[in-house]
């Protein structure tokens, strides 16, 4: 039965506060008539046998005391179904693009249900970019969670689109080759109308949407609508994963709008603040979400994340990413020197990490020599990165000729290997090839990561050749 009140007390912020003679259940779901006659839904943040405290989903403008409340008794709920493949909906699930209504097969709460740990099966089955300094260096697996950290003005939405249209599983990872079928969820919090448009002329000119479903919540949108933007996107990827099979892939941009729309509701509550501001339980909130990425045993399906996020001033110890890397499996790290140089992605490997990388590539996943060649590109481009440190002390002429090496190395790795445009699409043996004739440049000596049977399979004798003649 709803129970409906004319008993609004306070409006602060996204925040209506409400006199109510009974408990209300938390998380239950309202719907607030101005006096215009104009509906607003929100949901219940916090209840005691007095009063509730409902956020407002579309904002609170035109709401008063004169407003009344509706209580419907129960949370908020996703409605799902196949042919949701293809549709733009907006940050609170209602369809905006000029398509007709969702007729769902079913409603699920969005707070979706944990993965049994016990029922949770390893990931370890690649899932190709078409980016080489992620599948060759940083490589992606189903189940996975993996974000991007960038900064301000960083083209991290360039990246995310390049992924979007390219990320595949390739048939021979997938289980039961060609009946694996793939899917993106992309969830947009906080963006410009600008980027938005871009988001979307992309998505329509290359294809890519009749793949896909699109959460949009802009950044004139309400903050609110940012909390549960993300738990739309997971509940429509957990219900495609483990009921239709497919591998998803979901990319949330940008985690850091996310959380700043959990300070501002903080701050309308007025909590205790935690680190900068942010509440004290962001930990636990962002890991309700990265945490629902995985795989189920007996089950085809997957889910896999890539949420992005851009650090404040490009620090790394900021609250948001500093927690995003306690919980998540590595991160792929967007680089402002390699961008103002014109490398297109500018990925940085050497901070990047993957930790799952090991257990998606190799002897039958990926080719034999991935994770030597890996190896060995880190430890050769680091080398080189340090030598450039030196060479703006000492000069070029004062290095051996084996640090001219290491330090043309670094060049041409840049050039070549991470330079590759947002229109590229290369395969993991593309990506390998052109490990392979980058090392191909040092003597087989200095190949003291890879296995001699390799190098005797892939050297390219012929580059090792004009270097020697240079």
């Amino acid at each position: 039965m709803q129970k409906e009140y004319q008993t609004i007390t306070e409006i602060s912020g996204p925040l209506v506060f409400a006199e109510v003679d009974e408990p209300v259940g938390y998380d239950e779901i309202v719907e607030i008539e101005t006096p215009s006659g104009e509906t607003r839904r929100g949901q219940v943040l916090e209840s005691t046998s007095e009063y509730v405290a409902i956020q407002v989903f579309e904002g609170t403008d035109g709401i008063d005391r004169k407003s009344s409340v509706r209580f419907l008794g129960e949370t908020l709920k996703m409605p799902l179904t196949e042919d949701l493949l293809g549709r733009v909906l907006s940050g609170s699930g209602q369809p905006i693009d000029d398509g007709p209504e969702i007729e769902p097969e079913e409603r699920r709460d969005i707070v979706g249900a944990a993965i049994n740990p016990t029922a949770r099966e390893y990931p370890e089955e690649f899932i190709q970019s078409g980016v080489s300094a992620i599948d060759g260096m940083n490589t992606l697996v189903r189940g996975q969670k993996l974000p991007i950290f960038s900064g301000s003005g960083l083209p991290h939405n360039d990246l995310a689109l390049q992924i979007a249209r390219q990320a595949t599983v390739p048939e021979e990872e997938a289980e039961g080759g060609e009946g694996s079928e793939f899917a993106v969820i992309f969830g947009a919090m906080g963006i410009t109308a600008e980027e938005a448009n871009a988001f979307m002329d992309d998505f329509e000119r290359t294809g890519a949407l009749e793949r896909s479903v699109v959460f949009m919540n802009l950044a004139d949108d309400p903050a609110v609508e940012r909390t549960i933007t993300p738990r739309l996107a997971l509940t429509t990827a957990e219900y495609l994963a483990f009921e239709k099979d497919y591998h998803v892939l979901v990319i949330l941009t940008d985690m850091t709008n996310y959380c700043e729309a959990l300070r501002e509701i903080g701050a309308a509550r007025e909590e205790v603040p935690g680190r900068r501001g942010y509440p004290g339980y962001m930990y636990t909130d962002l890991a309700t979400l990265y945490e629902r990425a995985g795989r189920i045993e007996g089950r085809d399906g997957s889910v896999t994340q890539i949420p992005i996020l851009t650090m404040p001033g490009d620090d790394d110890t900021h609250p948001i990413p500093d927690l995003t890397g306690y919980i998540t499996e590595g991160q792929i790290v967007m680089d402002r020197d390699l961008n103002s140089q014109g490398i297109q992605p500018p990925i940085n490997p050497l901070p990047s990490l993957s930790r799952l990388m090991d257990d998606g590539i190799g002897e039958g996943l990926t080719r034999e020599d991935h994770a030597d060649v890996s190896d060995q590109l880190y430890a050769a481009y680091a080398e080189g990165s340090d030598l450039r440190d030196l060479v703006n002390i000492v000069g070029r002429e004062a290095l051996s000729e084996r640090d001219g090496r290491y330090l043309d190395f670094a060049d041409r790795f840049e050039e070549e290997f991470l330079q590759q445009g947002y229109t590229t699409n290369r395969s993991i043996e593309e990506t390998l090839d052109i490990a392979w004739e980058l090392l191909s440049t040092f003597p087989k000596a200095e190949l003291n990561r890879i296995d001699e049977e390799l190098i005797e399979e892939y050297y390219h004798e012929e580059v090792a050749e004009e270097v020697a003649a240079d």
